[in-house]
């Protein structure tokens, strides 16, 4: 079998268990970029976090909301991504390189889930209030909707993706999934506790983000080179009228991020407000909008550049100097202004 018969779907010479010889060398080092960035939430000591909490005077009631409604989107929003790939993604993905890689993210997504399962049972939350909010918080719920609505296809067991239609929708899908739902909902979120954590608040919760964040800037370049490899090998999907079904999609998430942000933040704290997380938003929806070969819209700048050094985290004392963080620095690398 030639190397270059392999492709990302419907190869009908691809054997999917035997990965050699590679020809997606991208999807190996994302994979191996996966394994040398391991973590687990245990690991974070959360005891600073756990008496912060508990005290009456350490937090606000809005920085409390905030924390809270991070905690609701977060907690339900990694089972979300994770059901995308065990019973959709996987499934429709015919090369053994990038479904090794997804197997690797799947592993990750259920750490994160972990995560979230670990600060609810240390801090003493109502895992009902928590885990209802993508239910009964109108701005969680509206970004899960949306996300649902625009990644559906592939979760009709029905679905193939044969022909250049199916194949257009699964990377119309693929965009709600990694684009969208990973790279803007995330977001601003990681903003908002990693600020707690700059000014050493929540340092537990907050270095978990960190962690989060770290994990899911690869996540977004793997699903940026799938959606790319697809579309190079099926050109004929890449229409003006579908590049602009795909902006207006990116559009729209930038406009529930929002919502949800200024739900997140109604007063303003810590020097953070939702209009210049709204900017952020702009700025890093321009770069996912590059990132899969799309002009960009806004031209904002970037409000917090120090977001690009928390994904840069190599193996060193951590970057906000809570503790002393032993793991193996990652290989990857990509362009400056493509990182976050």
């Amino acid at each position: 079998m030639s190397n270059q018969e392999k492709r990302i779907l419907n190869s009908e010479v691809t054997d999917p268990n035997k990965i050699l010889p590679i020809k997606y060398k991208w999807a190996r080092e994302f994979y191996k970029t996966g394994v040398a960035n391991n973590w687990v939430p245990e690991e974070v000591n959360m005891q600073k976090d756990v008496e912060m909490w508990q005290s009456k005077s350490a937090l606000t009631e809005d920085e409390r909301r905030m924390i809270m409604w991070n905690m609701g989107f977060f907690s339900t929003a990694e089972s979300l991504t994770a059901n995308n790939i065990v019973l959709a993604i996987y499934r429709h993905i015919t090369n053994p390189e990038a479904r090794q890689y997804l197997l690797r993210q799947a592993f990750e997504e259920a750490v994160h889930t972990d995560c979230f399962i670990y600060c609810c049972d240390t801090l003493g939350l109502s895992s009902d209030e928590v885990y209802n909010m993508y239910i009964n918080i109108p701005s969680i719920k509206d970004k899960d909707d949306f996300v649902v609505s625009i990644t559906k296809s592939v979760l009709d067991s029905g679905f193939s993706t044969d022909g250049s239609e199916n194949v257009q929708r699964f990377v119309h899908d693929l965009v709600g999934y990694y684009v969208i739902m990973e790279g803007i909902f995330f977001y601003a979120g990681f903003v908002m506790m990693l600020s707690f954590l700059r000014q050493n608040k929540m340092v537990g919760v907050g270095e978990q983000f960190q962690f989060i964040l770290r994990d899911e800037s690869v996540h977004l370049a793997f699903g940026s080179s799938l959606i790319n490899a697809i579309v190079q090998e099926n050109q004929e999907i890449w229409t003006e009228e579908f590049k602009q079904k795909i902006t207006e999609n990116i559009k729209r998430g930038v406009e529930l991020e929002y919502a949800y942000a200024k739900d997140c933040l109604p007063r303003g704290i810590l020097g953070l407000n939702a209009e210049t997380i709204g900017e952020y938003l702009e700025y890093i929806a321009d770069r996912r909008l590059e990132r899969i070969n799309l002009p960009k819209v806004y031209g904002t700048e970037n409000p917090f550049p120090w977001m690009s050094e928390i994904i840069d985290l190599r193996k060193e004392k951590n970057f906000f100097e809570t503790r002393v963080t032993e793991y193996q620095s990652g290989t990857l690398t990509w362009d400056e202004d493509k990182k976050a």
